[in-house]
């Protein structure tokens, strides 16, 4: 295997424990403020925000557990560990929003007069906090498919602790304290969404899918453009995890050359796939002549 890396983003602990300490003292206060207030939009973020500690905590073990060294039992190491707990944070937004949607629908025949005031402060002690935690990890989220799953825990909660205000202050001015329960269903849905969306992409990475951007044809009509190549075939390009994309593949050399001369073969390769892809990772089986399939993808 041939590794051509680039500069990766690094992903620093430190941002991941202060959201963790920021989401524990939110939790806490809106436990109580939504016991005390009788407010469910509140009891609700609460529950968003005490799911989000747990995948933060979550997202942090998976981020520490990808550092370890690659060994003879594990040859990847851990680096996977970060999209299995993007795959199971996705899962937790879609569960905490359901709950959400069967909890306001219940208050709605069953509906409670709420201290709207609490609602409003707690509220917004949710949005600065969420707010500055989803900030500090917005960077590390373009880069790492786990820390997405974490900002957008955060980030979600920010909007649903807006959303929580809105409603707080409809309660004080207007008396409508049925907007609780449509606060509710509103964030609910949108966690629902975001959720789908992150399931999708993480199951993904770990079914080893070809991602998105990537167009198998249009590789081949590149690596076929370099000359010594005969045929690239039984093609797989995958995601080890975000800063790894890994491609796979048969080569048909058009000359029986030496191994010297594969090995420039396969630098030109190598160039291509990296500067037109991405791809820094890249495993190819040099042949002549061989009597196979000569299929771009076939089912091993």
């Amino acid at each position: 295997m041939s590794n051509v890396h680039n500069h990766n983003h690094e992903v620093k602990d430190k941002n991941l424990i202060f959201s963790i300490f920021l989401n524990i003292l939110i939790t806490v206060s809106q436990v109580i403020g939504g016991i005390l207030s009788g407010s469910l939009a509140l009891l609700s973020d609460a529950l968003h925000n005490f799911s989000d500690v747990i995948s933060l905590l979550l997202s942090l073990f998976a981020h520490r557990l990808s550092k370890k060294d690659a060994n003879e039992n594990r040859t990847f190491g851990y680096k996977r560990a970060e999209i299995i707990a993007a795959f199971v944070n996705s899962i937790t937004l879609i569960i905490v929003a359901i709950f959400l949607i069967y909890e306001a629908i219940i208050r709605f025949s069953n509906p409670v007069i709420i201290s709207s005031n609490l609602v409003i402060g707690l509220s917004f002690l949710g949005i600065v906090f969420n707010g500055v935690s989803a900030l500090i990890l917005k960077k590390d989220s373009e880069h790492n498919i786990n820390m997405k799953s974490a900002y957008l825990h955060l980030f979600t909660d920010m909007l649903a602790s807006v959303a929580v205000l809105i409603g707080g202050l409809l309660m004080k001015y207007f008396g409508w304290f049925w907007v609780d329960s449509v606060m509710t269903i509103l964030i609910a849905v949108y966690l629902i969404f975001v959720g789908i969306d992150l399931l999708r992409t993480s199951t993904k990475m770990l079914m080893l899918f070809t991602p998105d951007h990537i167009n198998i044809k249009e590789i081949v009509s590149e690596v076929h453009k370099i000359s010594g190549v005969g045929k690239l075939h039984h093609i797989h390009v995958w995601h080890l995890n975000d800063g790894e994309l890994h491609l796979e593949a048969h080569l048909d050399c058009s000359n029986d050359i030496k191994m010297s001369e594969f090995n420039n073969l396969l630098h030109q390769i190598e160039l291509v796939l990296l500067e037109k892809f991405h791809i820094n990772h890249i495993n190819i089986q040099p042949e002549f002549k061989k009597e196979d399939s000569k299929d771009i993808i076939v089912q091993d």
